[in-house]
């Protein structure tokens, strides 16, 4: 059976990020990476909407041992994914990758000290199995296959077109049409502006306002810096300056909800025609951070917005209609496509059943583990980004993590590692303290947090960089399964 050290799942951003830090950090370590698609880049090779980008600056979105060398500091996704695939030609990835195989479910041997994975091929539905000494999640956080999708009453007399932009034609023509996008999170505020610059007209349909922020979309400070230090220097300073930035920005919202709210909304004034009705359209009744807020480089839904290009409706559907659809408040808006920028639907490892010696493993009932392993899953990591900051600054700091971890187990001679859970009278919380729509239906199938460390999710990189890069690697967990003995007669052979 095909048996390597290190199984990594999935080939997008952390996947390939990962395959690095392993490359780099234990060139010893065999590894395979399982790519449920047919191509490398994850999220940013599934998105084909128009405007796809970033909604994070690429000095942090960008891995920390390869400088981001593009103009923009919010990229678009077509640069995003040639940035992925370029870090994996340059570190030796790209035969790693095993293309349309899918990790349909693992059990762990403590006897073996391995894991079995039953593998789909997804082109032509054949099963083969793996094993491995240790399985790495790098999955994202949401199904590839299928966005989250309500449905609408009366959409089936709409006359029109209608789309996810999780699932975008190649082939669809918006140039003078009149389209309604229904939501008001990352995708939509991208969308709108992007497709009304050959749309008719488009409208933001939302239930309810989100936090939008504008922001220049390329890096002056960068720029200058790049101008006269190397590449590696400049990449770490302008990344260490948004850290810091974000994280200021996320703790004054915490601490001082209501300035930071004032704050927000005067700059949606100032960007907005004089009389906007921004109290309706662009204040939220929540708190800024409890959802993630929406970036605007340039502020290009703003200008969409003033040149009358594109607008925002705040209101609910009643019904579709054959020409469009009809609101709770009784007006109706036309439309040839409809775009349900409707959300995604939060997916654990991809989808992949886990058993330890047996035993079915339940996500939702486990307790994380520095937000990296699941408490009393051996040998088992899985990538998970930040919700208020980069993904991908979590995810380095993942990965240094894990090659401490294997470090420290080959040390010791030990095969297993196995962290084990808080005091079961202390309560836990939900894995991710957002209130987004998202987040909320996926909660029970999620694992939970404990109180405190290492079981508590900080969402602060300067803690997590202490923790996971120089704190001890094993406190809370237990390294057990020590490697056999090998007798004279199997040393010489």
């Amino acid at each position: 059976m095909d048996h390597v050290d290190v199984l990594i799942l999935g080939a997008g951003l952390s996947g390939v990020g990962s395959a690095c830090h392993l490359e780099a950090k234990r060139p010893g370590s065999t590894y395979a990476i399982l790519e449920a698609r047919g191509a490398m880049g994850g999220t940013w090779d599934l998105f084909r909407y128009p405007g796809v980008r970033s909604d994070s600056d690429m000095f942090t979105l960008g891995y920390s041992f390869e400088p981001w060398v593009g103009d923009k500091a919010i990229a678009d996704g077509p640069s995003i994914l040639e940035y992925i695939r370029t870090t994996a030609r340059t570190h030796g990835i790209e035969d790693k990758v095993r293309y349309r195989r899918r990790a349909v479910s693992a059990a762990w041997s403590t006897d073996n000290a391995r894991w079995t994975v039953d593998v789909e091929h997804t082109d032509t539905g054949e099963r083969e199995q793996m094993t491995c000494a240790f399985l790495w999640g790098n999955t994202g956080y949401y199904r590839y296959d299928q966005g989250y999708r309500p449905e609408f009453a009366g959409e089936e007399r709409f006359g029109g077109i209608v789309v996810h932009p999780q699932h975008w034609p190649e082939d669809l023509e918006w140039e003078d049409k009149r389209i309604v996008v229904i939501g008001s999170g990352a995708t939509a505020v991208t969308l709108v502006p992007a497709l009304a610059e050959r749309a008719a007209h488009v409208t933001m349909l939302q239930r309810s306002p989100t936090y939008i922020v504008a922001r220049p979309g390329e890096d002056k400070m960068a720029d200058s810096l790049r101008r006269h230090l190397p590449a590696r220097v400049a990449h770490a300073i302008i990344r260490w300056k948004n850290v810091l930035l974000t994280q200021f920005s996320f703790e004054l919202s915490r601490r001082k909800p209501e300035f930071v709210k004032r704050g927000i909304r005067k700059g949606v004034i100032e960007a907005l025609p004089a009389g906007y009705d921004v109290d309706t359209d662009f204040t939220p009744r929540y708190n800024p951070w409890d959802q993630r807020l929406c970036l605007v480089p340039d502020g290009d839904l703003f200008a969409a917005i003033r040149d009358g290009r594109a607008d925002v409706v705040t209101d609910t559907i009643e019904t579709f209609t054959e020409s469009g659809i009809r609101l709770s408040s009784g007006a109706e808006l036309e439309a040839d496509i409809v775009v349900t920028a409707t959300g995604l639907v939060m997916q654990l490892l991809g989808g992949i059943t886990l058993e330890v010696d047996g035993t079915p493993v339940v996500p939702g009932a486990t307790v994380a583990y520095k937000g990296i392993m699941l408490c009393g899953v051996p040998n088992m990591a899985t990538t998970f980004g930040y919700t208020n900051a980069s993904w991908t600054l979590k995810a380095d700091l993942t990965a240094e993590y894990v090659c401490r971890l294997l470090d420290l187990m080959d040390d010791r001679g030990m095969r297993q590692c196995t962290p084990f859970g808080p005091d079961p009278s202390l309560p836990t919380e939900p894995f991710i303290d957002f209130s987004s729509g998202y987040v909320t239906r996926a909660a029970a199938d999620l694992p939970k947090q404990g109180a405190t460390t290492p079981w508590r999710l900080h969402q602060n990189y300067l803690r997590d960089t202490w923790l996971l890069r120089f704190a001890k690697v094993d406190d809370a967990l237990e390294l057990s399964n020590p490697n056999p003995v090998a007798t004279p007669a199997a040393a010489l052979a």
